[in-house]
């Protein structure tokens, strides 16, 4: 790789790496934003009530938690050894190859460009809401998505850090309503006084246990972009590892404890029925009863809030893999050029944004709703896409470190590689079984967007071997 000049223009040449120095506090910040809690919260939680297991919820979140740290243990020890913004596809090609782990990546770009397009459409319709609720003008969906997309791509042009700090600010305060109100009805005692009810197999088994899985597994996508940032991290081989830990624990028990909390709020028997009657303001029915109407108020700011973090993390993570795809020539070399100044991948930025402006665009033109379609559709394919890439890279571990003595921690590099990566494959086919009601659209859709995910990888696949079967210097 070629070495960073600075020019006297200020123009760029390609870059060794990206710069930065986060520690394991800004990358869990960047990684729980792109998980955006409030918006699982207040959004997917009562959906999972009311379709899922309805009281069972938390349970459920805490069944996903638990794979999920299975598969961090492979992943964390895999970043003590692969240091690269490519993450699952740098892993993927460590342990399986440039063909398969190219394949990867394809699937990776797919997965996070899908679920940050369906972002935009919520976050369109949020501010819209807002802003006319407090006297503003009416606009369409897409011109609110259109100023999200230029300050999101402001700040991505920048140094990781700028975003940390504003990602940083917008979390501690959406989770800081989310614990007012989940405390707020612990000590008042919610509907029917405290119980732990919800987190009995009898609770679990509730009405569909696969949808409240699958919409659990929904509510983590992004929390494995730890490693990504492993090139800007003050210790990547700590910090990555750290911070994979501390997020999965984060959101898991954050989301467990406000979901039994909104339980009894509103009654371990009646909420199910609760959540079907009123999907969209279930959370903020319950902040305004029991800690007023202000905190309602308060609630619905912070989901715009909550929506734009997950926005930035999101164009950060896509960035970062653009930036290691061109460095590593599975893609135009341009996107290997990191900023003179910010030391930011601003050509994988630039490109980010024009990417998610053209499919925003395209819901636009076509007259698709932004939640029902746009939201729920890139949402969906963004869970599959994550889950089949997750499993590959359980595979990559294990073979990764079964052919060297790099690591010999049997636990590590064995035996939760194979757990956690059996665990994917369950909640694999429970999102297979039930991905008609996870895109909220058809058999036929749902298998268009089935083909979709095996047609990104099989590119990224072919374009990989056939690079490796050219002549030297093609």
């Amino acid at each position: 790789m070629a070495d960073l000049t600075t020019q006297s223009s200020g123009t760029t040449t390609p870059a060794p790496g990206l710069r930065g120095s986060i520690g394991v506090t800004g990358i869990v910040f960047l990684v729980v934003a792109a998980a955006a809690p409030l918006t699982a919260i207040g959004g997917a939680l009562p959906v999972m009530f009311a379709i899922g297991n309805g009281p069972g919820v938390p349970a459920a979140y805490l069944l996903v938690a638990a794979v999920l740290l299975l598969f961090s243990v492979g992943y964390a020890a895999m970043s003590r050894h692969v240091v690269d913004a490519g993450a699952f596809y740098s892993y993927v090609t460590a342990g399986l190859g440039r063909v398969t782990g190219t394949g990867a990546a394809g699937l990776a770009l797919l997965t996070y460009s899908a679920i940050q397009a369906g972002v935009y459409g919520l976050a369109g319709v949020t501010t819209g809401g807002l802003v006319t609720k407090y006297g503003g003008p009416d606009l369409p969906w897409w011109t609110w998505s259109g100023i999200l997309l230029l300050l999101v791509a402001i700040l991505g042009y920048r140094n990781i850090e700028v975003g940390t700090k504003v990602l940083s600010l917008l979390i501690v305060l959406e989770v800081g309503i989310v614990a007012v109100v989940s405390v707020a009805v612990l000590v008042q005692g919610g509907a029917d006084g405290i119980n732990l009810t919800s987190f009995t197999p009898d609770a679990f088994s509730t009405g569909s246990p696969g949808i409240g899985v699958m919409f659990a597994v929904a509510s983590f996508v992004g929390f494995e972009a730890t490693a990504i940032y492993g090139e800007e991290a003050r210790d990547p081989k700590r910090s990555v590892a750290k911070a994979t830990y501390l997020a999965v624990i984060l959101i898991g028990v954050f989301y467990a404890l406000a979901s039994w909390a909104m339980v009894l709020a509103v009654g371990t028997d009646k909420v199910q029925g609760a959540a079907a009657e009123n999907t969209a303001g279930l959370v903020f029915a319950v902040a305004g009863e029991y800690v007023g109407g202000a905190a309602s108020d308060l609630m619905e700011i912070l989901l715009l809030t909550s929506l734009f973090a997950a926005l930035l993390a999101f164009h950060s993570a896509i960035a970062r893999y653009l930036f290691s795809l061109g460095r590593q020539g599975s893609a135009p070399s341009a996107l290997a050029r990191s900023h003179a100044r910010h030391g930011s991948p601003h050509i994988g930025s630039l490109v980010q944004t024009a990417s998610a402006a053209v499919v925003v665009a395209a819901f636009a033109l076509a007259g698709a709703d932004p939640v029902l379609q746009l939201f729920t559709w890139m949402s969906g394919l963004a869970t599959l896409g994550v889950l089949v890439l997750m499993i590959l890279v359980s595979v990559a571990v294990l073979v990764f470190f079964a052919r060297g003595d790099t690591d010999s921690r049997l636990w590590h590099t064995r035996i939760a590689p194979v757990l956690g990566g059996l665990g994917l494959c369950a909640v694999a086919w429970l999102v297979l079984t039930n991905f008609t009601t996870l895109i909220g659209g058809s058999t036929n859709l749902a298998l268009l967007f089935e083909g979709v995910v095996i047609l990104f990888f099989a590119a990224g696949t072919l374009i990989a071997a056939r690079r490796h079967s050219s002549p030297p210097g093609v």
